[in-house]
């Protein structure tokens, strides 16, 4: 260390300690080793990417650079111009528009973090059959079905127990097709599904309900002989409050069932609460030939005003959901789920009698014998036939088909559920005979009432819609067809020969036909093409879905799975899913 002259007007210059100029090379040397360290680290992440972008570039190195994307113009062959995006060479159009133009089908979907477009060429499902068809037991893939809760089900009347439609007319009518439909579902989830699980509330022999009963009523357990055992006989007064009720709080199963014979004005109602919302419904079971209406939260659904014991069983779900959307379709929509809802009170008032009453969480099998009793109450005994009861127009160019028609899809669903009835009830005679009678119309000329027509004056056909000129429905024609086929292996040898003969016509006229309705990238609903003279009425994908399930469940019923019509069958099915994935028959 120096020391300057320590006079006034001098500074004293101090050497700077050892240890304060090893710091300052420390923090330089500190410094350079980071600012390495990062080259070094940018380096190691630009050849990183450089790779990555390499590969990336083998599927589409253009779709890194966004900064290439701008919106252009696309001219639709010459009609309309929409917005579109242009990436270098390629040109981008909005999947809207290609949902539209080319019927086509897609969504965005995340799986595991990961999101991706999924595009199909079709919105319906094929169900391939995992054994030989077996008459007596699912009817094709019916056990999907849940026929009550379509838009075009008015209500399941709690008259008959079977849909009310309003497919072609608004104010309701029973139109045997979808009635049969309901039924085979409900068979065929009786097959598939677990045993129901049942609560009983009250028998009258042994599980007494806890009733609440005014002092102005009358209550009481008598002996029936119809029954061989108790029932509970009631008689109060009309008023609200004067009703006998059974409180509870039961939340698992909303399938009622219950024996009662009803007079006058009297009726059982049911009150729901949606466990989320507090909302509280009544469902009133009247005496009345109303299918159903509702006023707020009351709805009514009437059983009929004949005074005769019945089984009344109900899916109080199902019927809440029809009241709800009985006056107001936007309403149609709330999502009533099971899971939200619960049972807290029925209620009996006016006067009659009550039995085995119980909650479920299913009786298909009893809604499958309530479908086949109408089919045997509702046949016309000397066409054999079930009529449809409003007017039906196909398309311009056929004669409108006038109230009374027959179907032979309606006949053909309605044989295969009396065939399964006759089966499953050990033998009931009566299911038998309906069916058997059931067979008529397709032995007379759709011109004259009946479902036959005939292609080109050579192959009989059972007409879905037996209009003039024929329209040669592919599906409902398969439909009878199945009918036929049921009715011929469950019914006694003897019985059985004319549905024989008439199934084994109309599987030559199917196999002869079948490529009539291929048309190349889709299937055609019917041949109005050719009848007509018209554009071809091209199916819906799910038609075209129940033509390919059709044809493959035919394929199954021979035993010899190489035999002509097998092998057909299969092989159209299997070409007609191809155009389901965007497939084309080959074109010049």
């Amino acid at each position: 260390m120096n020391l300057v002259d320590n006079k006034p007007g001098y500074t004293r210059s101090v050497e700077p300690p050892l240890f304060f100029i090893m710091m300052r090379f420390n923090l330089k040397v500190t410094l350079l080793f980071l600012f390495v360290i990062g080259i070094l680290t940018i380096l190691t992440l630009y050849s990183f990417c450089g790779s990555r972008v390499k590969e990336w570039g083998n599927v589409n190195s253009k779709s890194l650079d966004v900064l290439t994307t701008e919106e252009i113009d696309c001219e639709i062959n010459g009609d309309y111009i929409i917005g579109c995006r242009k990436e270098g060479d390629d040109v981008y159009l909005p999947f809207s528009f290609l949902h539209r133009y080319f019927e086509v089908y897609g969504k965005l979907a995340t799986y595991d973090g990961v999101e991706r477009f999924e595009w199909s060429h079709s919105y319906s499902k094929v169900y391939r059959p995992k054994s030989k068809y077996d008459p007596k037991g699912v009817f094709m893939y019916f056990e999907n079905y849940n026929v009550e809760v379509r838009d075009r089900v008015k209500c399941v009347s709690a008259i008959e127990g079977v849909p009310v439609s309003t497919q072609w007319e608004s104010q309701g009518y029973y139109y045997p097709t979808q009635i049969a439909q309901f039924g085979l579902s409900h068979f065929s989830k009786n097959l598939t599904e677990p045993e129901p699980r049942r609560k009983m509330i009250d028998d009258s022999d042994r599980d007494l309900g806890k009733w609440i009963i005014p002092s102005t009523a009358k209550f009481e357990r008598i002996f029936d002989n119809n029954f061989n055992s108790k029932i509970l006989k009631f008689i109060t007064s009309d008023s609200y409050e004067e009703g006998i009720r059974l409180k509870m709080d039961h939340v698992l199963y909303f399938v009622m069932s219950l024996d009662l014979i009803l007079s006058g004005n009297s009726s059982v109602t049911i009150t729901l609460q949606n466990r989320e919302t507090k909302q509280i419904y009544f469902l009133h079971y009247i005496t009345s030939d109303v299918w159903i209406t509702s006023q707020d939260n009351n709805i009514y659904h009437g059983i009929g005003t004949k005074r005769t014991w019945k089984k009344l069983t109900r899916d109080l779900i199902v019927d809440l959901h029809k009241g709800i959307s009985f006056f107001d379709k936007d309403k149609s929509k709330i999502k009533l789920s099971r899971s939200k809802m619960r049972l807290t009170e029925i209620t009996l008032r006016g006067s009659g009698c009550i039995d085995n009453l119980t909650l479920s969480s299913s009786e298909h099998i009893q809604q499958f014998y309530d479908t086949a009793e109408w089919f045997v109450k509702h046949q016309d005994k000397q066409t054999g036939g079930w009529p449809i009861p409003v007017k039906r127009k196909l398309a311009p160019g056929f004669q409108d088909l006038q109230p009374g028609w027959y179907s032979s899809m309606s006949q053909g669903h309605a044989i295969s559920v009396l065939s399964r009835a006759y089966y499953h009830s050990g033998g009931d005679i009566r299911y038998l005979t309906a069916a058997l009678l059931g067979l008529k119309p397709f032995k007379v000329s759709s011109d004259l009432g009946g479902v036959r027509a005939s292609f080109l004056d050579k192959y009989p056909w059972y007409e879905e819609y037996p209009t003039q000129p024929a329209s040669f429905v592919l599906n409902g024609f398969i439909y009878s067809l199945l009918g036929l086929y049921d009715l011929m292996s469950i019914a006694p040898l003897e019985d059985g020969r004319e549905a024989e003969v008439l199934f084994n016509d109309g599987m030559v006229s199917l196999r002869r036909m079948i490529s009539l309705f291929d048309m190349g990238s889709v299937t055609s609903y019917d041949l109005r093409h050719f009848t007509i003279n018209t554009a071809p009425n091209l199916a819906r994908w799910d038609y075209h879905a129940t033509h390919v399930n059709q044809l493959l469940l035919l394929s199954t019923m021979d035993g010899d799975s190489s035999s002509s019509s097998s092998s057909l069958f299969k092989v159209t099915a299997e070409r007609w899913i191809g155009y389901m994935n965007g497939k084309r028959a080959d074109h010049n």
